[in-house]
């Protein structure tokens, strides 16, 4: 007999023996004797877990006999552990009851600390939400529905599918945007800049409020928000998948997502491929609104190897963005929408009228953004004695594209190219007498390029980045205590950039090289170092169980980003002359948090209440002449300079949840956020009064109200059905940055949505699909966010309706359609 044949048939009688050796675990995991799907169960040191079936069965193989530590978790009850001794050959039936707890305070979270924790213990404000709550929160883009689960986040909005982030009134480069750990590195400085991420592709997102985020450094001001890519959990050569369509009856969106997961042995691997497609968006006063239509194509991949040394991840992510932005101009009569067709000549308010076959189209008109976001990184943890090493290496590219010009549509008007290398590096030391350490170095490399384009708002730049922190955390009795420190220093610098006018398309051209005889010096060379010292310090005491009170102070720190220092030029798509600052200090601030959480039998409480000074706050003010008129460089677009001057926020978010014991099939979930914002320049608010007194995009008082209903016993076909009435209501913010007319009042106004969501079985109990329904603004009420840019693009100083601006979205019916496989 071959050699090859004898070793073929070592190795099945060795893996027959071997499995033979070994045991198996199987049982079922419910809630007051309802199945939990989806529910993970684990096997504590060893690499063996899994997820429970529609009927809330498990089975795990190939355990090595041994005794264990076996947990059962999921999204919205209480974790429980068992202790088990399994013998070769067995198997062992361990069935698990778990205890009903619409709050996440045992949820585990990593963002912002370096080691996983609790968010219990945890004395930073964290808030979790997870896939489950996203797909019952219809939206056009990941931080919508974000805004919808999270107290205190909001965002500056520029369309349907432009949301930026704000976390306690502070926005823009105050936020912290993570993909999976990694900085999220784009033009981020722009007002109608969104976030290159798949939302069908996030499993979870976490949300740090405030600046006690030690690990990432600059530009957490506010807070971090980390989006956390879906890797299922699933059996040893197994093939796993889904597919979601989605579909939007007000801008006609259409959404489709496939993903794949495949583990073979110590293997994962996941793929992804995202789409959406979406007419303009409509209201009840502006009939369709021109300029709102987009396009979206994402791919992502995954490869992960988990051994006893820890594991690596590498993974690929590609964002494609095709996204028309409106400039408001209209019919002085009719206010209907009219579009730009000449570049010399052009007059705003004597503009052809959009027909109505170009308002109702999946193609875009000639004048839109175009954003390509590339990002290759790599995720390692090696297990060195009781502590590990994480390593995180990233290499990320942005590529803007702004067309703004209809008789050369070919011509892009900005153009820039953004590199980013991230390295992080951390070392989870051995606890030493109960107190766990962590070390870490972290930063990014960055280089910024303009390409062949007409208007240059920022220069080309080289950035260099490193932090390093300290962090730790100890338990003593019923208190938890954890802090730490930071310095970073950042690096910025450019060369002196020219420009001049290019005789073959009549705009302006980038001119490189030593001869610069007839060019205009719009960016003078500049080079400055950004140096700054954070940290926080933290507890939380235990007073029981299921009462928790949690203080925290921490500093801030953030360098100023490059259109506050460097910018002079137009952006078009946000028809803004922006005009920086070069002697900018960096930005500083000092947040206390105070917080209670209590945790009963029938209901969850928290409140969480804030002060936050900042000094060197760094905002944008319209530019005025000597006369107090608007200077106007380029007609059109509004010119403003950024100023540095103090602020302080402060407030508060308050939740109540109310999940009866006995109501199983109830819950009711409120939710309140308040945020105050003051201008501390006493010089500006002394010449100019109330208008000066108060920060700009502030958004007013928010309070959410959601009640569900949820079919608790079996069904034939329907998997965990629900029906849920939600309303958002706004304050009216009459505190505002009136300054010039930066902003205007904004009336308050209420929001009724209602929505349904279940899953579909077949005979033999396994999920064939969920499908989700929802209905937004269900009375169709025509509203304007005050943190909505379009409230402002008019050109009229009376309106034959009296309204100006352009509104929100109206009414809007979404189906989603989940099909696992």
């Amino acid at each position: 007999m071959p050699k090859s044949l004898y070793f073929i048939l070592y190795l099945v009688v060795y893996s027959s023996t071997t499995f033979a050796q070994q045991g198996t675990l199987r049982g079922q995991v419910s809630s007051s004797q309802t199945p939990i799907d989806f529910a993970s169960v684990l096997v504590a040191g060893s690499k063996s877990g899994t997820h429970t079936s529609s009927n809330g069965h498990y089975a795990i193989q190939h355990i090595t006999p041994g005794t264990y530590v076996v947990n059962a978790s999921a999204i919205g009850f209480q974790k429980q552990q068992k202790k088990i001794t399994i013998k070769a050959g067995e198997t062992l039936v361990l069935n698990f009851e778990l205890q009903k707890a619409e709050s996440q305070l045992n949820d585990v979270v990593v963002t912002g600390v370096s080691r996983a924790t609790e968010v219990r213990k945890n004395p930073v404000p964290v808030a979790v939400m997870s896939k489950k709550d996203m797909d019952r929160h219809v939206n056009n883009n990941i931080i919508d529905a974000v805004i919808k689960g999270v107290p205190g986040v909001s965002a500056v909005t520029t369309g349907p599918n432009v949301s930026k982030p704000f976390i306690r009134g502070l926005g823009y480069n105050r936020v912290l945007t993570l993909y999976d750990g990694i900085r999220q590195e784009g033009q981020q400085w722009g007002d109608e800049h969104g976030i290159e991420i798949d939302q069908y592709g996030i499993t979870r997102a976490e949300v740090v409020k405030g600046p006690a985020s030690l690990s990432y450094g600059s530009d957490a001001l506010a807070g971090v928000i980390n989006m956390i890519p879906y890797l299922p959990a699933i059996d040893s050569n197994a093939l796993k998948g889904d597919y979601t369509a989605d579909y939007h009856t007000n801008n006609r969106l259409i959404g489709n997502s496939l993903g794949l997961a495949y583990n073979h042995n110590d293997w994962r691997y996941t793929l992804r491929g995202s789409g959406k497609w979406a007419q303009n968006y409509s209201n009840s006063v502006d009939g369709r609104v021109y300029g709102t239509a987009y396009n979206e194509l994402n791919l992502s991949a995954m490869a992960r190897v988990d051994k006893k040394w820890g594991y690596t991840q590498l993974a690929a992510t590609l964002f494609n963005n095709k996204q028309e932005i409106p400039d408001g101009s209209r019919d002085s009569l009719t206010r209907r929408f009219t579009r730009q067709v000449l570049d010399e000549g052009d007059d705003i308010k004597n503009r052809p009228i959009v027909p109505d076959n170009e308002l109702s189209t999946y193609q875009l008109n000639p004048l839109y953004q175009h954003i390509q976001h590339y990002r290759l990184y790599s995720n390692s943890r090696f297990n060195v004695g009781d502590g590990n090493i994480n390593i995180l290496l990233g290499g990320q590219q942005s590529i803007r594209r702004e067309y703004n010009h209809p008789t050369q549509p070919q011509q892009a008007g900005l153009y820039v190219v953004l590199n980013t290398l991230n390295y992080d590096v951390k070392y989870n030391l051995p606890a030493l007498a109960g107190i766990e350490t962590t070390l870490g170095v972290n930063g990014m490399y960055q280089t910024n390029q303009s390409k062949d384009a007409t208007d240059f708002p920022i220069p080309d730049y080289n950035l260099f980045d490193i932090g390093t922190f300290l962090f730790a955390k100890k338990t003593f009795g019923p208190i938890d205590i954890s802090g730490g420190i930071r310095y970073d220093n950042r690096h910025i610098s450019w060369n002196n950039f020219f420009v001049a006018d290019n005789p073959q398309n009549g705009f302006q051209r980038r001119v490189t090289g030593q001869d610069t005889i007839g060019t205009y010096l719009q960016f003078p060379a500049f080079t400055k170092n950004y140096t700054g010292v954070s940290g926080s310090l933290g507890l939380t005491y235990n007073v029981s169980q299921r009462l928790l009170l949690k203080a925290n102070i921490a500093r801030g720190y953030r360098a100023p980003n490059i259109t506050e220092i460097g910018s002079n030029g137009l952006d078009p798509g946000a028809h803004i002359v922006y005009l920086g600052n070069r002697t900018f200090k960096p930005e500083f601030n000092l947040q206390q948090d105070i917080g209670i959480i209590s945790y009963l039998k029938d209901v969850d409480i928290s409140a969480e209440l804030f002060n936050n000074y900042i000094y060197n706050y760094i905002y944008q003010a319209r530019l005025n002449n000597t006369n107090g008129q608007p200077v106007v460089i380029v007609p059109g677009n509004s010119t403003y300079q950024y100023q540095q001057s103090e602020a302080r926020l402060y407030g508060a978010e308050v939740t109540v949840n109310l999940h009866p014991e006995k109501l199983h099939w109830l819950c009711w979930n409120n939710s309140l956020a308040y945020v105050r914002g003051f201008n501390q320049n006493k010089t500006l608010i002394a010449q100019e009064g109330d208008a000066a007194k108060y920060l700009p995009f502030i958004p007013p008082l928010h309070l959410r109200s959601e009640l569900r209903f949820s079919l608790q016993g079996n069904s034939k076909t329907l998997v965990k059905p629900y029906f849920k009435i939600e309303t958002d209501a706004y304050a009216t913010q009459n505190e505002f940055y009136a300054l010039d007319n930066t902003e205007t009042a904004t009336p308050g106004y209420t929001l009724w949505n209602v929505g349904f969501g279940s899953g579909v079985k077949n005979k033999a109990g396994k999920t064939l699909f969920e499908v989700f329904v929802q209905a937004d603004n269900l009375l169709n009420k025509a509203y304007q966010s005050n943190l909505n840019r379009l409230k402002y693009f008019e050109y009229y100083q009376s309106s034959p309706n009296g309204r100006s601006g352009i509104y929100n979205i109206g009414r809007n019916i979404s189906f989603k359609i989940i099909v696992p496989f």
